[in-house]
């Protein structure tokens, strides 16, 4: 396997000291950049298998986010989705990309760039987005809604009530810490390969800050004009294929493909997630 390269620097936000590491071509405006999101409970590295596959021909950006990886809130920093999506900007100021950059998330990350993409900060910015296994939140609860007003949408929405299930459990306190520390991190580690150290338990400030009942809502929701690429795996366990459903109402260029796969797709069909991102790489076989 070849060596994945790395450049890594820090980035100062308002509130936290973020990791940013850089792979392939150095910035040029011939050669497209693309700014990887991470979810819960990993870091930048769940992208490197995908990224071995870019790197030739792509410049490569990824972070950690400021309760994961190399990353450090710093004190009086907070977790909510407002905040993430200023580190998102912050990033986005500090790297070079003279042709916009393409934006990819998954899980957590996926959630935080539909926040990006619909703040103005964005216009002229990104230029395409591709979302894995995390919705917008907004998006989200009006489609749960719709599920429980229309009869025969019911089940559908039963089945993501269930599937959401740890969402609820994470509010409790100490035994979600407990859980961590004493069975699902070493479950975690040896499914995924790499170590994830405390970023678990670090994470759980993602779903009590914006996931309890007295968060702040995320920000109006505010039509997309850029591209926008859903992927859809069939098999993730944690959310609905058909959460897909309604977002042409408000994202005017929208791609949804489905794929074979469970949540972390990503890291176990690298090949296959770099031709979706980009194309061209099926005729270099």
């Amino acid at each position: 396997m070849d060596v994945l390269r790395e450049r890594h620097r820090t980035i100062r936000t308002q509130g936290a000291d973020l990791a940013v590491f850089e792979y392939g071509r150095d910035p040029h405006p011939d050669v497209p950049t693309m700014v990887f999101l991470h979810g819960y409970p990993d870091d930048h590295r769940v992208f490197h298998p995908v990224l071995r596959e870019l790197a030739p021909t792509h410049h490569l950006v990824a972070f950690d986010t400021r309760n994961a990886g190399r990353s450090r809130p710093r004190e009086g920093a907070g977790f909510t989705l407002a905040e993430l999506v200023d580190d998102i900007f912050a990033v986005l100021d500090g790297i070079d990309a003279p042709g916009g950059v393409r934006l990819v998330g998954h899980d957590w990350g996926s959630i935080q760039g539909w926040a990006a993409v619909q703040d103005a900060r964005a216009d002229g910015r990104i230029t395409d987005y591709t979302s894995i296994s995390g919705p917008d939140l907004r998006h989200f609860s009006r489609w749960l809604r719709g599920r429980f007003r229309d009869p025969r949408l019911v089940p559908q929405g039963i089945g993501q009530v269930l599937r959401s299930w740890y969402v609820a459990a994470f509010q409790l306190p100490v035994l979600p810490e407990l859980a961590w520390k004493y069975v699902l991190t070493r479950r975690y580690e040896l499914t995924a390969r790499r170590n994830v150290g405390a970023d678990p338990l670090r994470g759980l400030a993602l779903y009590r800050t914006n996931m309890s009942r007295a968060a702040a809502k995320p920000p109006g929701r505010r039509p997309v004009t850029f591209p926008v690429h859903v992927i859809v795996p069939r098999k993730d366990p944690f959310l609905s294929p058909h959460l897909a459903d309604g977002l042409e109402e408000w994202v005017e260029d929208l791609t949804v493909t489905t794929v074979p796969g469970g949540h972390w797709w990503i890291a176990s069909r690298p090949r296959e997630f770099a031709e979706l991102l980009d194309p061209s790489l099926r005729d270099s076989d």
